[in-house]
């Protein structure tokens, strides 16, 4: 016999009998009737803010998802968390808040939720950490919940986007963009709401959460502008209240064969290198084990096979237009490379979800066969070796070479590094190395976008190699080697190498190792000194003192 489902489990500790009176009274201040208070009460968290494109449509979805909430017989409630903008902060010290913000929203969701007493709720997100951040905040709470994607957005003039603004930093350090074309591309490439338009880490992760069943079919892919984004958000507020009816919660969901899933589909996009570090935290969420070897395992069986930004040469919306991300996934469903039989917030299978999708028109070119994919096997690489033991996560096309040796040029600090790059004093041959940009180091583990777009804008894409503790960009793309750990701040190998160590890489045996003997390194490591902390209070510090490795998510819980 179904176990029967109390719809109002949380919410009628907060608003029941004389006891509660106060709090009824609190809410009716706020528009809650008779009526309210016997119905479920759904939480809707905005990732709104005016400081983003990426979110700063979002609080039109999120009064979407109320009115869903309150026609499918729930009482949606309205309320706010934070987001900050990698696009704006990225090569400044800001930068080094953006992976911290994952926690904060998470942290913040789970306080709401938990203290209002919601039945369930719904998380909409826009931008790279607070997506993430949603996700495991409902992976935490395991309660009915749907996450909805902000949307992607349109292409900017000449098919712009964000990596072109940072790859014409380059160009105009190395003379072939004027001032003139410099400014015409940074007024340009930004044309209104959305998260950026290639598969950067906001549409892999999009893509990644609709793979794990936590929102509805096609939230992935549409453009934040649309009346298809409106109306999933609209759906969503209904889907939570008949998860609510249904007892279904994100354990049920996020199953480790869920997870299989979210990364099979983020290979087959070809998606951010982030996907690993955020992954890795929401299984660590939803007590999912969950390695850096299972991106290995699952990477030797799939192929890339979307042509997509910022390595390939399509932008998300032209995926939108040919019918998203849906087909995809029912491709690989039919090759058995996803298990259809997963839970989804619809209430069904994936596989049900799946039924009735229709292939991509026959004359497209974004999305390949699998007779003639973009890459046979993963891009992304875990490498293990002497700089990395712990393991360090490198996307590699195939269009960069599968290896490269060259010489170290090491900088501590990413600020220092780009002032190298764009002032000429990195010549082909050289491998960069940025530490002290871990979890723990920067601390907040920045993103490389500005060394890598300088390094592409200048025309060295193919001639160096970049290796850091630090992370990078959904857009950046080259010979790039990111997540090393252990950390430099933390006393790994990365810490102790030398300008003019030899560094070689090799993505097929998958390491990276330096050429020092280790006798030496164990001489460098007596006298290596940690440096001081970059912060000392504040929410810097005490993410330093909690944060994992990035081999562990770089969670702080």
């Amino acid at each position: 016999m179904k176990k029967k489902v109390d719809p109002r489990r949380w919410s009628k500790q907060v608003v029941d009998g004389p006891k509660q009176t106060p709090s009824r009274a609190m809410l009716r201040a706020v528009g809650f009737t008779d009526k309210d208070f016997k119905r479920p009460q759904v939480g809707i968290a905005s990732t709104w803010a005016n400081l983003t494109p990426c979110n700063m449509h979002i609080n039109a979805l999120a009064a979407e998802a109320e009115a869903g909430a309150n026609a499918a017989g729930g009482k949606g409630v309205l309320f706010n968390t934070i987001t900050v903008s990698d696009g704006i902060s990225m090569g400044s010290p800001g930068m080094r808040y953006s992976l911290v913000s994952r926690e904060v929203i998470a942290d913040s969701i789970e306080t709401v939720v938990g203290a209002e007493g919601f039945d369930g709720f719904v998380a909409i997100g826009g931008c790279d950490k607070n997506m993430p951040g949603c996700a495991i905040a409902m992976a935490r709470l395991n309660r009915p919940s749907v996450f909805v994607y902000g949307g992607t957005i349109r292409p900017g003039a000449k098919r712009r986007d964000i990596v072109s603004v940072f790859e014409a930093v380059g160009g105009h350090a190395a003379g072939t963009v004027s001032d003139a074309e410099l400014a015409e591309v940074e007024r340009t490439a930004i044309p209104g709401p959305g998260s950026c338009g290639g598969m950067y880490t906001a549409n892999t992760m999009a893509s990644a959460m609709e793979a794990l069943g936590l929102s509805l079919p096609g939230s992935s892919a549409q453009e934040a502008i649309s009346r298809q984004k409106r109306s999933d958000s609209y759906h969503a507020g209904e889907a939570v209240v008949r998860l609510i009816k249904a007892g279904i919660t994100p354990s049920m969901i996020l199953t480790r064969k869920a997870f299989d899933n979210a990364i099979t589909v983020t290979i087959a996009l070809g998606g951010s290198t982030n996907a690993v570090l955020h992954l890795l935290a929401i299984a660590r969420a939803a007590n999912v084990k969950l390695t850096l070897d299972d991106f290995t395992r699952i990477g030797r069986r799939v192929p890339v096979l979307a042509d997509l930004r910022p390595s390939g040469r399509y932008a998300m919306s032209e995926l939108v237009a040919i019918g998203g991300v849906q087909p995809l996934m029912k491709r690989l469903l039919d090759a058995r490379l996803l298990h259809g039989e997963c839970l989804t917030v619809t209430g069904k299978s994936l596989r049900d979800n799946l039924s009735g999708v229709r292939d991509y028109p026959t004359s497209q070119t974004i999305i390949r066969d699998f007779s003639d994919p973009i890459k046979k096997d993963s891009h992304l690489v875990v490498l293990r070796g002497n700089v990395a033991p712990e393991g360090a996560v490198a996307k590699i096309t195939g269009k960069e070479g599968l290896s490269f040796v060259g010489r170290a040029k090491v900088f501590d600090g990413e600020e220092r590094a780009t002032q190298a790059i764009l002032g000429g004093r990195v010549k082909a041959g050289d491998v960069i190395v940025i530490r002290y940009e871990g979890p723990r180091g920067g601390p907040g583990m920045r993103e490389m976008l500005s060394p890598t777009g300088a390094i592409m804008g200048l025309g060295l894409g193919d001639k160096v190699a970049l290796v850091t503790d630090g992370r990078f960009s959904g857009g950046s793309h080259g010979f790039v080697v990111g997540h090393i750990s252990p950390e430099a701040a933390n006393g790994g190998p990365i810490a102790l190498i030398r300008d003019g160590d030899r560094i070689r890489i090799d993505t097929l045996s998958k390491r990276v190792d330096v050429d020092v003997p280790v006798t030496e390194m164990k001489r460098r490591r007596r006298v290596w000194k940690a440096p001081k902390p970059y912060a000392t209070r504040g929410v810097l510090a005490k993410y330093a003192r909690a944060v994992s490795s990035a081999s562990e998510g770089a969670v702080t819980d």
